[in-house]
C-alpha cells in the first residue's frame, strides 16, 4: 500500500502562523508536504487574500486570529495586509504574495472560502435551477484566483465546500485539477465530484469506513454509528482520489493510511513518519 500523500493544512497550522508565507515557506523548504494547503477570500476591493475565518477578529485557542477586526470582504486591502495573524509579526498575505514566496516545485491545493457574500450555499448538491445563479456569484472572485494561480507553475487543486465555486472553476479554467469538500452530506459530495468529473474528493476524516474515527463526533458527523455509504469504495471505483481532513494526531494519521486513502490533510508535520515508525 502506498504511503498518502501530506498535505499541510493553512501550512501546517499546528507548528506556524496559519496561511501565512512564513507557514508557506517553513512548508516548501522544513517538510516532506506533498501539498499546502490553503484557504482564499477576497478583500473589499477584489484582491484574493489569503484567511480561513470570514471576520478578522476570529480566534485560535483564545488568541485573536489578527489584531483588525471586520468582516474580510468588506475590509480594504491595506488593512488586511497590515494585520498581524495570531499575535506574530506574520501579516495576512495576498494569494500572489503567498504563491510568490514559494518554489514551483511546491503544489498547492487553494480552498476557495468565500466569494464575499454571507449567502453561500455550504455543503450542498443544488438543484438543477440553482446551479447557474450560484456560479455567477462566485464567478467573479474564482476570476481573480484563477488569474492569480496562472502566474505560478506548480500543481494546483481548487477545493470548497460550495457546489458554485467548483462550477466557476470548471467554466473558467477546467485544466486545473477539483475537489468538493464535504461537510455531513456524503451522499452530496459524491454528486457534485460526478457532476463536474473532480479529479479528487476531500471528505471528513470521521467518514471513512472502518476506521475508529467513523464512530466519533467531527465536522457535522455523529458519533456512534458508521458512515452510511462506503466514501472511499464509492470515489476509487469512480477514479477519483480521496483526501481526508484533518489529522491532528500520529494516530488519527496511522488509521486513516491504513484505510487506503490518497493522502491526509494534516496539521502537523512528521504525523506519516510517526505512524510508519
Amino acid at each position: 500500500m502506498a504511503d498518502p500523500a501530506v498535505i499541510a493544512h493553512r501550512g501546517f497550522a499546528g507548528v506556524v502562523p496559519e496561511n501565512t508565507v512564513a507557514a508557506a515557506r517553513n512548508v516548501a523548504e522544513h517538510t516532506d508536504a506533498s501539498l499546502l494547503e490553503m484557504d482564499v477570500q477576497p478583500a473589499a476591493c477584489g484582491t484574493p487574500v489569503v484567511i480561513h475565518d470570514e471576520r478578522l477578529e476570529g480566534t485560535r485557542d483564545g488568541r485573536p486570529l489578527t489584531d483588525a477586526e471586520g468582516l474580510v470582504w468588506e475590509t480594504d486591502l491595506e488593512t488586511i495586509r497590515n494585520a498581524s495573524v495570531l499575535g506574530t509579526a506574520e501579516p495576512v498575505p495576498t494569494l500572489a504574495e503567498l504563491l510568490e514566496a514559494i518554489p514551483e516545485t511546491m503544489a498547492v491545493n487553494v480552498e476557495l472560502k468565500n466569494p464575499g457574500t454571507a449567502a453561500i450555499r455550504f455543503g450542498e448538491s443544488l438543484p438543477e435551477d440553482d446551479r447557474g445563479e450560484r456560479k455567477a456569484i462566485w464567478k467573479p472572485f474564482v476570476q481573480r484566483v484563477v488569474a492569480d494561480c496562472d502566474a505560478f507553475a506548480g500543481e494546483l487543486l481548487f477545493s470548497s465546500f460550495c457546489e458554485g465555486a467548483l462550477a466557476a472553476v470548471r467554466d473558467i479554467a477546467p485544466a486545473y485539477a477539483a475537489a468538493p469538500l464535504i461537510w455531513d452530506d456524503l451522499e452530496a459530495g459524491l454528486e457534485i465530484a460526478r457532476r463536474y468529473d473532480c479529479e479528487a474528493i476531500h471528505p471528513p476524516r470521521n467518514a471513512i469506513a472502518g476506521t475508529g474515527l467513523a464512530e466519533t463526533e467531527y465536522a457535522g458527523l455523529s458519533s456512534g454509528d458508521e458512515p452510511a455509504i462506503d466514501l472511499l469504495e464509492a470515489a476509487h471505483d469512480d477514479g477519483r482520489a480521496v483526501n481526508v481532513w484533518t489529522a491532528e494526531t500520529w494516530t488519527q494519521f496511522d488509521q486513516l493510511a491504513e484505510a487506503g486513502v490518497d493522502g491526509i490533510i494534516a496539521d502537523y508535520p512528521g504525523l506519516g513518519t510517526v505512524s510508519s515508525q
